[in-house]
């Protein structure tokens, strides 16, 4: 679990243009993700985004190059200096 810390930390200190998009969830979801928010005041679009970064890095083999070297970047102290090792089955 620290690894996912240690990665959504870093991934908030990369400055990146926000888009916006929508995403259908389930209502399972959304109130799961609403309870999260009341408790740890964290928006849930933060969570959202979380949630693909951890993704993209599941899947970062599947990936052109150019998405890769961020990941690549990440892992080697990139990121303010922030290390971050790959989440195993997330």
């Amino acid at each position: 679990m620290a690894d996912v810390v240690l990665y959504a930390q870093a991934m908030s200190r990369i400055s990146r243009k926000k888009l916006s998009t929508t995403v259908y969830i389930t209502a399972d979801q959304d109130e799961e993700l609403r309870l999260l928010h009341k408790t740890t005041k964290v928006p849930i679009a933060e969570y959202i985004r979380q949630g693909i970064d951890l993704l993209l890095l599941r899947h970062r083999a599947e990936l052109p190059g150019q998405q890769q070297s961020l990941f690549e970047e990440l892992e080697q102290g990139g990121a303010n200096g922030c290390q971050v090792r790959p989440v195993a089955d997330v």
